[in-house]
């Protein structure tokens, strides 16, 4: 079920959708900004195209983001599964280079995290490279707090509202 909001539509992608993305066969409505995908977002549809069907979770999978405005899909945002038993699940997202810089990328994962709440997420976590700024700026401007950093990487952490904030040790 695609999820709506002011600006985008978040169309959680299937197998067959995600091989077309990654083959770069394009079907009647698909819509793809010309700079989609980036490569980034190649190794999670590679491994969303080749899975079974029947074993992925319907709410914690991978979402294109298109805009609403023009249909044009600008990019990904994506769980690495479901929870886990301390009810902690990841994410990762990103979007075109011509797409950043207007809120999409907070918008999308406003909206996803509240995906993830309503369906049992107790937290979610994310990473960034430590010389990512503005993603850094994303996922505070979304609510996520710096849980730790180490050479290479920022980790952060939302808690859902009204859960304990405390960050799971490294």
């Amino acid at each position: 079920m695609d999820i709506t909001t002011e600006r985008l539509i978040l169309h959680p992608l299937t197998p067959i959708e995600a091989a077309r993305i990654v083959g770069g066969r394009p079907e009647a409505g698909d819509d793809w900004h010309r700079e989609y995908p980036f490569e980034d977002e190649l190794e999670p549809l590679r491994d969303l195209a080749g899975a079974d069907p029947g074993a992925l979770d319907p709410v914690f999978t991978l979402y294109m983001v298109r805009r609403r405005i023009d249909g044009l899909a600008v990019g990904g945002i994506g769980f690495f599964g479901p929870p886990d038993v301390a009810g902690e699940t990841e994410l990762g997202y990103g979007l075109v280079a011509s797409a950043r810089g207007a809120g999409l990328a907070t918008e999308a994962l406003r909206a996803a995290s509240g995906i993830a709440f309503d369906h049992g997420a107790r937290a979610i976590v994310a990473d960034t490279a430590l010389a990512n700024r503005a993603s850094q700026r994303v996922l505070e401007k979304a609510g996520f707090a710096e849980t730790r950093r180490d050479e290479a990487s920022v980790f952060y952490r939302l808690a859902r509202p009204g859960v304990e904030a405390t960050p799971t040790p490294a």
